[in-house]
């Protein structure tokens, strides 16, 4: 998880886990596990695969933050889905999920 985050901190956004203490303006990325998918057999984990969502916020659709991010995921063999953009209106914010697996 460490390792993620030092990741992401190369986007020179602001970057938490889960959520952010204080009111953070757009752009910023939170990001957390939502499960693992772990390889095991003999009742032992023989590779440990964790499952993030990454979190992309936005003022205003964002395609060079998106190819920045991508471009970090893809240099560190990060698998990643997009699974969805969506407007907020009530934040006024655009949102770009990432799922990954590490």
């Amino acid at each position: 998880m460490t390792e993620l985050y030092e990741l992401l901190k190369q986007m020179n956004i602001p970057v938490a886990y889960h959520h952010f203490v204080q009111e953070t303006n757009p752009p910023f990325i939170t990001y957390y596990r939502t499960d693992t998918n772990n390889f095991y057999a003999d009742n032992k984990v023989y590779e440990k695969i964790n499952n993030y969502r990454v979190e992309l916020y936005t003022r205003q659709k964002d395609v060079v933050l998106e190819s920045q991010l991508e471009t970090i995921l893809d240099d560190n063999d990060i698998t990643y889905e997009v699974e969805t953009e969506t407007y907020i209106k009530e934040e006024d914010v655009y949102q770009v999920i990432y799922n990954i697996n590490i």
